[in-house]
């Protein structure tokens, strides 16, 4: 019996480039693309709007409200907004709603779509433990923070290098070290070093062993 839907999952330190990636993988295969971290950031959001106040119920009701358009807000790439997202991720509570969220979409995307591609922090082993392909995607931290500084500066954000590359190393410190799912890589996920690639040869890598997954799925 054929599997109900194609699954990709990507995880990654911050600005690794795999937003993008995931987004071209979902074009290209007709997959229902989920920026998990968005999620976190909309909570982020309301968290620094209310006085860095966590209302629990508040929360929970963002969450099941949240339309994918409202992830697609520009102003959730702030550095504050990143940095109260990283906080509220550590709380189990929190995590877990939201988790609910994310596997309510990957296991019944949209009926249009052949199956999900998402990019977070716990998805290869978490939320998408039985992805048919997974990938871990880093690159050197100065890069990352350069394509970061870039990004925002070019949508008008008043900011220096130092201070993105500043948010960057918390981030990184924030993920990888939290006691709840934390970002790490599985032994399942395939390694994509993006600090020397072009967005377009990232592209081309990662589809190439995708390919190989598909066409498997794709017979049963």
């Amino acid at each position: 019996m054929k599997k109900k839907n194609f699954q990709v999952a990507i995880d990654s330190p911050a600005a690794s480039g795999a937003g993008t990636q995931a987004k071209l993988i979902s074009r290209h295969y007709n997959l229902f693309y989920l920026d998990t971290g968005k999620l976190y950031r909309i909570l982020g959001k309301n968290y620094i709007k209310n006085n860095k106040k966590i209302d629990y119920k508040n929360f929970k009701e963002i969450i099941l409200k949240t339309k994918i358009n409202d992830l697609k807000k520009k102003n959730l790439l702030k550095n504050e907004i990143g940095l109260a997202a990283a906080y509220l991720a550590k709380i189990k509570r929190i995590r877990n709603f939201v988790n609910m969220y994310q596997k309510k979409i990957a296991n019944n995307p949209p009926k249009k779509f052949k199956g999900v591609c998402f990019d977070g922090r716990d998805i290869t082993y978490n939320i998408m433990p039985k992805a048919d392909i997974k990938f871990f995607m880093t690159a050197d931290v100065s890069i990352r923070a350069k394509r970061r500084y870039k990004e925002l500066k070019s949508q008008g954000y008043k900011i220096t290098f130092n201070d993105i590359l500043v948010s960057i190393k918390e981030r990184d410190k924030s993920d990888f070290k939290r006691k709840i799912s934390p970002l790490k890589k599985t032994k399942d996920a395939i390694l994509i070093d993006s600090s020397k690639l072009s967005i377009n040869e990232c592209f081309k890598k990662m589809k190439f062993f995708i390919n190989k997954k598909y066409k498997s799925y794709e017979k049963n």
